[in-house]
């Protein structure tokens, strides 16, 4: 394997090597992930320009934090794709490298001659993951894709709001980031697979399929129904009460999954008469009463702020929690206490949330590179001026 850069990151991925075409956030998002889990990644840029999320605010000391905290940890060499030069060193990469990951359009790499069956006859064992938006097959395959039009084509919009409102994208980038995780699973599980055969195989995994997964309960109601699924709010479809409430002042989450959670909610705001209902008595009729039964609850529970609330609701042993902003999920002791703000480089930013036994989780990673920041060492180590 090719030499680790000093004060890389240990881990079970220690030893792997991964060159890294992709931008943006779904492929550098997955890419990262093995990066925090001890893996080699070595990142190809443009020349001059580089990726573009480092045009992304916002910025810090004139650094983009966006950039920063999709990329700490890995390595930079800028190099001209169509440059016979520059082609021969990533061409000496990629017959060392255990892994290749791209997230270009379908059919951009077998224009720049970097097609999966050109790569892997240099490389049998390399493992060539490609993430894109509609996937390398489909009558879309070729469009352009960005998060929004994914979460819009994929229905989760359809059914994230409330009812009367407009369809609402959800609040993070989620199909560019639920792809990139795909891609990290299913880039380990060939690389599992490789112990046994000796060799590599191409991924192909789309934000779109990605995010179908992700609109579970719509697709249930429909396979199930016929039914179109609408927009509910923030209560769940299925299970009631599983919602937010309002209180005296801050609203709350409560979550009563089944018969005794919500006996026992009943009993902690001071209304076990709920409990025996019959409009309340189970989960179908307590979802076929949600509205009535909200009303109920909160007339209870706006008598007394949410504090009081959560800490009673929490003692009774129903499942409940305050609605944060993103200042206080970031200072929350449970966040700390997981070790899920870490520093890269003088930026706070989130940690690696996967807890492996033997192996470290620091509390401070190594920097994302400036451009071709490691270009003059990593030409050398592969054989290029």
């Amino acid at each position: 394997m090719a030499t680790d850069k000093p004060g890389r990151t240990t881990g079970p991925f220690s030893g792997l090597l991964i060159v890294d075409l992709s931008h943006v956030l779904c492929g550098p998002f997955c890419t990262r992930l093995f990066a925090d889990l001890g893996a080699r990644v070595v990142k190809v840029e443009r020349p001059k320009s580089g990726d573009d999320a480092r045009a992304f605010g916002p910025f810090l000391n004139g650094r983009s934090v966006y950039f920063s905290f999709i990329n700490r940890g890995k390595e930079s060499i800028a190099l001209d794709l169509r440059d016979d030069d520059d082609r021969k060193v990533l061409f000496a990469m990629i017959r060392r490298a255990d892994v290749l990951v791209e997230n270009f359009r379908p059919g951009t790499m077998e224009r720049l001659g970097l097609g999966y069956p050109k790569l892997a006859e240099m490389n049998p064992r390399l493992i060539y993951g490609s993430i894109s938006g509609f996937g390398q097959t489909g009558p879309l395959s070729k469009e352009r894709a960005y998060d929004t039009v994914i979460q819009g084509i994929s229905g989760i919009m359809s059914v994230t709001g409330y009812p009367g409102g407009p369809p609402t994208r959800v609040g993070t980038s989620v199909a560019d980031l639920t792809s990139g995780l795909y891609g990290f699973a299913a880039i380990a599980s060939a690389l599992y697979a490789r112990e046994s055969t000796g060799k590599g195989t191409k991924i192909d995994v789309a934000m779109l399929d990605s995010m179908m997964t992700f609109v579970e309960h719509g697709v249930m109601e429909y396979s199930a129904t016929g039914e179109i699924p609408g927009r509910l709010g923030n209560r769940h479809p299925l299970i009631t009460p599983f919602d937010t409430f309002r209180t005296g002042d801050e609203p709350i989450v409560v979550c009563a999954g089944d018969d005794e959670l919500f006996a026992r909610l009943c009993g902690a705001i001071g209304r076990p008469e709920l409990a025996d209902e019959r409009r309340f008595a189970s989960n179908a009729e307590r979802t076929a009463n949600h509205a009535a039964l909200k009303q109920a609850l909160e007339a209870a529970l706006t008598t007394k702020p949410s504090q009081h609330w959560l800490d009673t609701i929490a003692r009774a042993g129903v499942p409940c929690g305050p609605i944060n902003t993103v200042d206080k999920a970031v200072e929350h002791p449970q966040t700390n206490a997981r070790n899920m703000m870490i520093v890269s480089d003088g930026i706070r930013m989130t940690g690696n949330p996967v807890k492996i036994d033997g192996y470290d989780d620091p509390a401070e990673r190594p920097a994302a590179p400036g451009l071709d920041a490691d270009g003059i060492r990593i030409r050398r180590e592969f054989g290029g001026r």
